[in-house]
């Protein structure tokens, strides 16, 4: 039969429908991809995508199992976590713990998610993000991108505290209670206590602000931790450890801090507004514990002479007086106080009802230890450790304290100590880890013991946070004696600290750290999270452990490389020296 040709018009509408159809879903497809690359709708959506990725492979226990077991072996990386994840601090997280009681400020403290619930992602850093400003420079300015947070600058610009330049943050050094700087306000603090020559080496500043105190008492050679509750707003520690100053997020609430009794040479609180004889004296008391015998207590600001805080001034005199601290001065707003360097009036009858603590008690267990309402009994060998008699800086930092003496062979085990970690930093700068260089300030030890690794970087332009186990030997008062800071920790928790802000993290033993508890790449990825982009990590271990090691490490997209020990060493230990990658989000 022959083929008829129907004219355009009557040809079958089923076909050109069809094509019509196909037409469509191209132009369509060509539109959502457009969409998708070119608009923030897409950089949402994937963001919304890795989020619903992250948290399905994380939120069932057997699955998350699963995948911690690719992951250490080598079969799968770590996803990145969405953006908004960019500042997480997962122990301190707004908005898990503001469901928490506000009694004694409770939900302000650190209060971790399970494991279960934690998320199992790379951070990202924020958008327009730079490699932080290298030391000394990062004391005056950083970049704004780093840490976009206004708030601070305009609210307290007028006082000194930091001002938006451009694309810096500036920091002029002022503060509330010391407009001026604290320059001239540290001045004026040496005019009643030894701020100079080497008598006061720890401090601890509560409170802190953007730390400008503990940075300019560091050309008097006196190491301060500062420290604060989180802000999501202000970020006072993120600036602070930016900067390059020495700082944790902390909160004065209902347990101690996670420092040692009698470690602080002095104690600062510049209208930190910590109410210290609330709650039974219970804050003033927890000073006591922290201040070495012959220690400093300087409070600027309310309620120091503060109109309508009479009560509250007069109240904060009558405990000192309670506690026999000797009153040095009242200059304006404000107070210095010296603690006493032996029992010499307390236990005393008081107005408050304060009495010794029992034997049982041991003041150095600070972590998740509830604060208590008793006087921790200044010990008999005080003399060996109060200020202005335990050595000077830098004397101190050799010197075997007498605290070193309460382990087995203490102090033969602090001087083997010492010579082992001169040889092996020695070692790891022969590695190139830039260590000494302007490229490393804030550096952290992980498993620090006496702080041996600390005190063989004592001349390097940095500061060390060491870290002493929860669960290991107390030898955090140790490494206070020697003039060094540190923390208690368990490493199967996160650290209080917000995202990108060490240099250099050192562990020695990683394996001993988290051994039958928890799981290796959960720490690793805690590592990554605080570790700056560029940052090095220096692990050594077993050579078992450093092969497990190196397989997350690619899961976790560092470089790295693994060294036999120093030629001198006696041990099988292997060292994995490993770089954080600059990566950002792809759109």
């Amino acid at each position: 039969m022959a083929q008829i040709n129907l004219p355009f018009s009557k040809r079958n509408p089923r076909q050109w429908k069809l094509l019509d159809l196909i037409t469509f879903a191209l132009f369509a497809a060509v539109f959502v991809f457009f969409v998708l690359v070119f608009t923030s709708l897409g950089d949402s959506l994937a963001a919304s995508g890795r989020e619903t990725l992250v948290l399905s492979s994380t939120s069932d226990p057997k699955q998350r199992h699963k995948l911690l077991s690719l992951v250490e072996s080598g079969k799968h990386s770590i996803e990145s976590c969405p953006y908004e994840a960019v500042d997480h601090m997962p122990c301190e997280d707004p908005r898990r713990n503001s469901k928490l009681s506000h009694e004694m400020n409770f939900y302000r403290e650190r209060h971790c998610p399970l494991p279960e619930e934690s998320l199992l992602c790379l951070i990202p850093p924020p958008k327009g993000y730079k490699i932080s400003v290298r030391w000394p420079d990062s004391l005056q300015k950083i970049w704004h991108n780093n840490v976009p947070f206004n708030k601070i600058a305009d609210r307290k610009g007028h006082q000194g505290w930091m001002k938006e330049d451009g694309q810096y943050f500036i920091f002029p050094g002022g503060g509330t209670m010391f407009p001026d700087g604290a320059i001239s306000y540290i001045e004026r603090l040496g005019q009643y206590i030894p701020i100079s020559g080497g008598v006061l080496r720890t401090a601890l500043d509560m409170g802190c602000g953007v730390a400008s105190f503990g940075a300019y008492l560091l050309k008097e050679d006196i190491l301060t931790l500062s420290f604060a509750p989180r802000d999501s707003h202000k970020a006072q520690i993120q600036f602070a450890l930016e900067r390059g100053i020495p700082a944790i997020v902390a909160m004065l609430g209902t347990r101690r801090l996670p420092l040692p009794a009698y470690s602080l040479d002095l104690v600062h609180c510049s209208r930190c507004l910590i109410p210290y004889t609330a709650y039974n004296e219970t804050y003033f008391v927890e000073v006591d514990r922290l201040l070495r015998p012959g220690g400093y207590f300087v409070v600027s600001g309310p309620p120091v002479q503060w109109a309508k805080l009479d009560k509250e001034w007069a109240d904060l005199q009558a405990v000192a007086r309670a506690l026999c601290y000797e009153l040095i001065v009242v200059d304006g707003n404000t107070v210095i106080w010296k603690k006493p360097s032996a029992d010499s009036c307390f236990p005393n009858e008081n107005e408050f009802g304060l009495e010794l603590c029992s034997e049982s008690d041991d003041p150095n267990h600070a972590w998740y230890h509830k604060l208590k309402i008793c006087i921790s009994k200044i010990p008999s060998s005080a003399g060996e450790y109060s200020v202005g008699t335990i050595p000077n800086w830098p004397e101190r930092l050799s010197k075997p304290p007498s605290r070193a003496a309460l382990l087995k062979n203490g102090i033969n085990v602090f001087e083997a100590d010492t010579r082992r970690w001169q040889r092996r930093v020695s070692y790891y700068k022969s590695l190139n880890l830039k260590l000494g260089t302007p490229a490393v300030r804030n550096v952290m030890d992980m498993n620090a013991f006496f702080g041996g690794f600390a005190a063989a970087l004592s001349s390097d332009p940095v500061w060390v946070m060491n870290a002493v186990p929860a669960r290991k030997s107390s030898t955090l008062g140790v490494v206070y004696d020697r003039g060094l800071i540190g923390v208690y920790h368990d490493w199967c928790e996160p650290f209080s600290t917000y995202p990108r802000t060490y240099d250099f993290l050192h562990v020695s033993s990683i394996d001993s750290l988290i051994k039958n508890r928890c799981n290796l790449v959960d720490l690793m990825v805690e590592m990554d999270r605080i570790l700056r982009p560029e940052g090095t990590v220096v692990i050594r271990d077993s050579p078992e452990v450093i092969d497990r090691v190196s397989r997350i490490a690619g899961a976790i997209k560092w470089t790295a490389v693994v060294h036999d020990s120093e030629p001198d060493s006696k041990s099988s230990e292997k060292i994995l020296v490993a770089t954080k990658k600059l990566w950002r989000l792809s759109s």
